[in-house]
């Protein structure tokens, strides 16, 4: 017996490690997004980028600590928030330091989305203000809905990773901002015939771009797995978690290349990130089938999120964060409610379920938009959002921080 009771002493040991490296792992999906939003912009406001997406985690740091975590995993009240609390100064003996930086890193991941979108023309200071909102406030409050005991899980809403909380939440307040900012100068255009021409701002470096896909393929095995209870569900999270992305991006190559008449890198790059948002919320409770298909889905639906976006809502999105991380975060939530092989339409579960995730996602989607639009409204009264012309056209990082990224 005390062998055994030694066995399984060092097996909880290991998976907590584990979750641990799952959070740094998350963590080092920071330098992910910095690459992707990076590469995918001009050169003259990477290191603008690089700033947005360090003080994203940064100030999410200290808001999370002062307010965010409570408000998350703090005492439940009446299903909505968590009671606000200081444990984290006034208990550290017996605080929980892991469940802490776990949360944190998921956290920061949500707030460092919007940077992309409000890339190329947003004043830093009124961005840091966002991030602190974000990170204080409308993350962990949603986060509580169905994490933290809120009236969400009550309802048997199933979010295992954060398609909705996470991906969804930070690709709908980037619309919100993106929206409020305006298209880039230059971006639309009339042309002869007096109809408006979309004209595209290729990113400064496609290699840039692929690291930060690939790093993030690499992260969200953390991601999605950190919280696994055991090695068979670790196996069949990170076997979902890369059938979903590989089959989106080959979905989408074939498209593109068929649409036109040539495989697009770039949104190609894109469909990995839209595959893995896809599978977030159901990567423990969907087969390798269901995967399949959230993965195929995603990677079309995305495209014509794009397209839509750019094109018709004319919102200027410089790196299709509204689509990838917004409407593939929607799906994947609502798309668990069919292929969940244990709660699921489509394994005869009756639509139950289905329109848990599709009412949660609804509810969690309005929050977003709601918080998204007042913030972005009252920094734009206050403060501005947007830079000078000047600014925009010379570069950000010159005026913003007096240095540039390339010398």
């Amino acid at each position: 017996m005390d062998v055994m009771k030694a066995v399984e002493s060092l097996q909880g040991d290991l998976w907590g490690v584990w979750f641990l490296i799952g959070a740094a792992l998350v963590f080092w999906m920071q330098a992910g997004f910095a690459m992707v939003e990076g590469g995918f912009t001009r050169a003259k406001n990477a290191g603008n980028i690089i700033m947005k997406n360090l003080m994203d985690f940064c100030i999410g740091t200290v808001m999370f600590m002062l307010i965010g975590f409570s408000l998350l995993l703090g005492e439940d009240y009446l299903g909505f928030i968590g009671k606000p609390g200081f444990d984290l100064f006034t208990n550290f003996a017996n605080f929980n330091f892991s469940t802490f930086v776990f949360n944190l890193v998921f956290c920061a991941t949500t707030a460092t989305i919007v940077s992309g979108a409000m890339a190329e023309r947003t004043k830093f200071l009124s961005y840091c203000v966002y991030s602190a909102v974000i990170s204080a406030l409308i993350y962990p409050i949603e986060a509580h809905w169905i994490w933290g005991g809120g009236w969400l899980a009550n309802l048997g809403f199933h979010d295992y990773a954060g398609s909705c909380a996470i991906h969804m939440v930070g690709g709908i307040c980037a619309l919100i901002g993106a929206a409020f900012l305006g298209p880039r100068i230059g971006k639309y255009t009339k042309g002869k015939d007096g109809k408006t021409v979309v004209n595209a701002f290729p990113g400064h470096s496609l290699t840039l771009g692929a690291l930060g896909c690939f790093i993030l393929w690499f992260a969200w095995y953390g991601f999605n797995g950190a919280a696994a209870s055991d090695p068979t569900q670790l196996a069949q999270i990170l076997g979902t978690t890369t059938i979903a992305p590989a089959v989106a991006t080959f979905v989408c190559m074939m498209f593109t290349w068929i649409r036109n008449g040539a495989p697009d890198v770039s949104m190609c790059l894109n469909a990995s990130l839209a595959g893995l948002v896809g599978i977030t919320a159901g990567c423990d409770a969907v087969a390798p089938s269901g995967a399949v298909l959230i993965g195929a889905i995603c990677g079309v639906v995305m495209i014509f999120a794009v397209d839509f976006i750019d094109k018709v809502l004319k919102i200027d999105d410089p790196v299709g964060a509204s689509s990838v991380h917004g409407v593939c975060g929607f799906l994947g939530t609502v798309l668990t409610g069919l292929f969940s092989t244990s709660e699921g339409l489509f394994y005869g579960h009756g639509a139950g379920f289905l329109g848990a995730q599709l009412f949660g996602a609804v509810v969690v989607g309005v929050w977003a938009a709601g918080m998204g639009f007042i913030i972005f409204k009252v920094l734009d009264k206050i403060h501005g959002l947007r830079v000078p012309a000047r600014v925009e056209e010379e570069g950000l990082d010159i005026y913003e921080h007096g240095e540039s990224a390339y010398n």
